[in-house]
């Protein structure tokens, strides 16, 4: 018995050194090495002080600041802990009445506008997380982020158009903006 055991625990050895050992030390550092940025979170700092992070969206609520897509986790909005939507088909009522509230909030906060609102800023994604919104959500909230900051809504056009990015590979999603760092700039403005 015991000559078919040691070859079993020598092999079940040698696979948990290299799987469970070598191989996620191997990568990080070459995560590191090739992408430091990437691997420690894609964080932002201002002042030394790290604020938030390129990949996990924060909830803005003042006039002054560019709104991100809503959050469904729990137990508060953009818990990168609890990460995950809501679940919620689109014809459940909850969906519904969450949807509904959204666009009475947007409605009035936005009272000049009059067209549709884009769907990124009524329904919250997948993950809960989102960092992102498109540029047309962008493009819906410049006259109420303009008015607040006291600023020529040209300014924040041009400062949405600056920070746009564009589809991934140049073909995949849609172009949008990174909300934190859009309001960063804002900030920086004055």
């Amino acid at each position: 018995m015991l000559k078919t055991l040691r070859p079993a625990l020598l092999l079940f050895a040698m696979l948990s050194l290299l799987t469970g050992l070598a191989y996620p030390l191997l990568t990080t550092a070459l995560a590191q090495a090739l992408f430091p940025q990437q691997a420690n979170g894609s964080l932002i700092e201002k002042n030394g002080q790290i604020i938030g992070s390129r990949l996990i969206g924060q909830h803005f609520s003042g006039n002054q600041y560019f709104w991100g897509r809503p959050s469904a986790t729990s137990p508060m909005a953009y818990n990168a802990g609890g990460s995950g939507g809501s679940n919620l088909g689109p014809t459940n009522q909850a969906q519904l009445d969450a949807v509904k509230a959204n666009v009475e909030q947007l409605r009035k906060a936005h009272p000049t506008e009059s067209g549709a609102i884009p769907v990124d800023l009524v329904t919250a994604s997948a993950s809960g997380l989102d960092p992102d919104i498109s540029l047309a959500a962008a493009y819906y909230q410049m006259a109420r982020v303009a008015q607040a900051r006291g600023i020529a809504l040209a300014q924040v056009h041009k400062l949405v158009d600056d920070h746009a990015i564009a589809e991934t590979f140049g073909l995949l999603g849609e172009p949008r903006v990174n909300v934190l760092e859009l309001n960063l700039a804002l900030d920086a403005l004055k």
